[in-house]
């Protein structure tokens, strides 16, 4: 019994690096986006290696407690847990990989004023601040603060949704922007996946904590 706790402790520090890597991933997305800083590009695409080799080590730590401790309960929970919410943080720091080289495909860089329109710099807020509630609800095991990420994450579809309108108006209103339109509005979604991302985790952290499945559910 020993070794398998130390094994978990080991599973669960495994899953607070990834949670923190993934976190700098779409710090850095805001950044090359708000600020067009092409040197943070570049820092995600190396940072990016780092993400899917962690996740790998996760995949081969839970494959290895299910295989040779048969956990039962909290713990079988836990890693059935980890290993989807491995899957949402991989994905989530693809879609800052993506954004970023969106950005670098961006010449000179996106609009300000269309950034501004569109509130990006406060939908990535809004990303950041669930993302920041989610890691505290997953090290506290504090099913209050996930269960706050499935109503934060209706906030971000509004933004999001209202921002492809507002772009598209731009558009019109702007003959020739039709290029900084069309991949702000795919960024924009993007935006809105990591929510998306983040509600699976909340969902995930329930299920564990509470043995609750709350998929395809309202929140509560």
């Amino acid at each position: 019994m020993e070794h398998l706790q130390n094994e978990m402790d080991a599973l669960r520090k495994e899953m607070i690096e990834m949670y923190k890597l993934v976190q700098l991933q779409v710090e850095r997305a805001q950044t090359a986006l708000i600020d067009n800083n092409l040197s943070v590009v570049q820092e995600i695409g190396n940072t990016e290696k780092l993400v899917n080799a962690k996740e790998l080590q996760i995949d081969s730590r839970c494959e290895t407690l299910l295989a040779l401790f048969t956990p039962v309960a909290v713990d079988l929970r836990f890693i059935l847990s980890a290993l989807k919410i491995n899957i949402n943080l991989e994905r989530i720091g693809d879609i800052a990989d993506n954004i970023a080289r969106m950005v670098a495909h961006s010449k000179p860089g996106f609009d300000r004023e269309l950034l501004e329109k569109i509130n990006a710099k406060q939908a990535f807020a809004m990303s950041l601040d669930m993302y920041k509630c989610l890691f505290q609800a997953f090290e506290k095991e504090d099913t209050l603060l996930a269960r706050d990420i499935l109503i934060k994450d209706e906030a971000i579809d509004t933004i999001t949704d209202e921002s492809v309108v507002i772009a598209e108006e731009y558009s019109t209103s702007k003959p020739g922007s039709i290029g900084q339109a069309i991949p702000i509005i795919s960024i924009m979604k993007m935006v809105e996946r990591i929510g998306d991302h983040l509600k699976n985790i909340a969902e995930e952290i329930i299920f564990y904590a509470e043995a609750r499945v709350l998929k395809h559910s309202s929140p509560k």
